[in-house]
């Protein structure tokens, strides 16, 4: 997890970050059996985000508050690979409640 974190602090807030990141994230499940449903709901919330924007403008002021949303999730993601099991859940909730828009 912390791989995908980490590279998705040095991007952009644009759609391609975005399209990159879902990317990523299957790749990442389909590698990390232990962690593939935190990955698939990332992967699932990103792609809700991507359809909504696809060749539409992307208004710069909701492209920064995806991208502070997503990294936001992320880190919980990343603070709860190593967290007991009550705690993974409820990330596991967060991110499958979150809405990037």
């Amino acid at each position: 997890m912390s791989e995908l974190h980490d590279w998705l602090l040095s991007q952009h807030p644009g759609l391609r970050t975005h399209k990159a990141f879902q990317k990523k994230a299957l790749e990442l499940a389909s590698r990390d059996g232990e962690h593939r449903a935190l990955y698939r709901l990332l992967a699932s919330m990103v792609g809700r985000y991507i359809e909504w924007f696809d060749e539409e403008p992307l208004p710069p002021a909701v492209a920064e508050r995806a991208y502070q949303l997503l990294l936001e999730l992320a880190e919980d993601a990343e603070r709860s690979i190593g967290a007991p099991p009550v705690e993974q859940v409820k990330v596991l909730n967060k991110v499958a409640a979150a809405e990037l828009f």
